[in-house]
């Protein structure tokens, strides 16, 4: 079974949707979570302190700053804004698509995990995420 959700953002910051993907869960398998777009990423990450994705936010901006940032001089794709080519370089080293292995209908996922969308571009976005179960 395929199913696309639809993760609204406000901009930069991480947005969980584990609750959007228990129901999908079926039998025991794998589900796919796979996100469409090149300016954001899927994560697995704690989700019982909210200070985790302020501080994994907080540790990206500075890995990977605006493009009007001097330090980022380098980069020719500034057409589409100064956070653009920086949420491209967020997204190509994490991950667009998970893994979560399901048993007896219920995905696997540890005690403090929790699936997020982490929105690399400052305005807020409709981004769609594809999952399949099976």
């Amino acid at each position: 079974m395929t199913t696309v959700l639809e993760i609204v953002t406000r901009g930069q910051g991480l947005y969980e949707f584990t609750a959007q993907l228990h129901p999908l869960a079926t039998g025991d398998g794998v589900m796919t979570v796979f996100v469409r777009h090149t300016s954001c990423s899927l994560l697995i990450q704690e989700n019982a302190d909210a200070d985790v994705q302020l501080d994994l936010a907080a540790f990206f901006e500075r890995l990977v700053p605006p493009a009007d940032d001097p330090s980022m001089g380098y980069l020719t794709h500034v057409l589409e804004g100064p956070d653009d080519m920086p949420a491209h370089i967020k997204a190509s080293v994490l991950p667009v698509s998970l893994s979560i292995p399901v048993m007896d209908g219920r995905l696997m996922l540890g005690t403090w995990q929790g699936v997020y969308l982490f929105e690399h571009r400052t305005h807020p976005h409709r981004r769609q995420v594809v999952v399949t179960t099976g």
